[in-house]
């Protein structure tokens, strides 16, 4: 039994000694631990500082690719390392290190094969009140969309079995904290949430950079996911306000038309047939979008079984070739 911690980095050479030292390297249950980095497109030492404190692996992004790509970055060469768990945290150092054996027990326990770090939202200092009921909100949305029993959300801090990484791609560039639940829940993969403990702010959040522009960007993720991984429900939801007008519209015209009403009421009736037809047209890709729904999963089943492959340098290095 591997567990594999990667650390997504960019510019911590300053924070990174504090949360490499606050690492475990020896977990009851587990064989063996190992560090890992990603590097996203760092322009100070964080890469040197890494090394010098005794990481295992650095996946070194010669451009700065975004949180959510070095995440995926990391995810691809812990399963290729032979990760049978996969821990997530940052180098802010903001969350504790020691809950680490609680986060991964639902794991060895087979009862989930993603773990959420949950925060305690309500008495972090530095959280204002709006980011505490965003927090809330967020959260509350994320977990109808995903069908998944998590009290955090956004937070960074998760354990992820080597079954639930194979299957996780994140197509958003800003962040894969909402869209991963999403996706693992409308996949059946079970998710749970465990309590956590945070240590103090030691730098402002690089993540959230305005509330306004988290709020917007973390709304473009969930509808995104909804429209990949739920089409049809998706567009038929869509579909019912132009319906519903529609059909009010005629109906309308229906009354009016039996009661002997002098005009025509055209107006009425060309609206009411460009939003029924509208509604029609959501329905029409609704249907689409679950015939491609067919064709991406037939991909993910061949992409899951190209991962979970020794890619040739693994073969070459362990003799198996020769």
């Amino acid at each position: 039994m591997k567990l594999i911690i990667q650390i997504p980095c960019l510019n911590e050479e300053e924070s990174l000694p504090e949360a490499l030292a606050a690492l475990p390297r020896e977990i009851p249950g587990v064989d063996k631990v190992e560090w890992l980095i990603i590097n996203d497109g760092s322009t100070d030492r964080t890469v040197e500082v890494a090394r010098a404190h005794g990481v295992d692996h650095v996946v070194d992004l010669p451009v700065n690719r975004g949180l959510a790509y070095a995440f995926m970055a990391g995810l691809k060469r812990c399963l290729a390392e032979g990760a049978d768990i996969i821990v997530n945290t940052d180098a802010d150092n903001q969350y504790n290190a020691d809950d680490i054996p609680r986060l991964i027990q639902p794991i060895l326990e087979r009862r989930a094969q993603m773990v959420i770090g949950d925060r305690p939202i309500s008495t972090i200092a530095h959280f204002s009140w709006i980011k505490r009921k965003l927090q809330w909100l967020g959260t509350k949305v994320v977990r109808l969309a995903s069908q998944a029993d998590i009290h955090d959300a956004p937070s960074g801090f998760r354990a992820i079995a080597r079954t639930a990484a194979l299957e996780i791609n994140v197509f958003d560039t800003y962040t894969y904290t909402l869209e991963s639940i999403i996706q693992a829940g409308l996949s059946k993969i079970p998710i749970t949430s465990v309590p956590i403990r945070v240590n103090g702010e030691t730098r402002p959040s690089r993540l959230l950079r305005s509330m306004h522009n988290y709020v917007w960007r973390s709304m473009k993720s969930i509808t995104r996911t909804f429209f990949i991984y739920k089409p049809l429900m998706t567009f038929f939801y869509l579909s019912l306000p132009p319906l519903a007008i529609g059909a009010a519209l005629v109906i309308r015209w229906m009354l009016l038309f039996a009661g002997g009403t002098e005009r025509a009421h055209v107006p009425s009736l060309v609206a009411a047939s460009c939003l029924l037809v509208l509604a029609a047209l959501m329905w029409i890709a609704g249907l689409l979008g679950e015939q491609l729904l067919v064709t991406r999963r037939m991909i993910h089943d061949l992409q899951l079984r190209m991962r979970d492959m020794p890619s040739s340098y693994d073969v070459l290095k362990d003799g198996s070739a020769l």
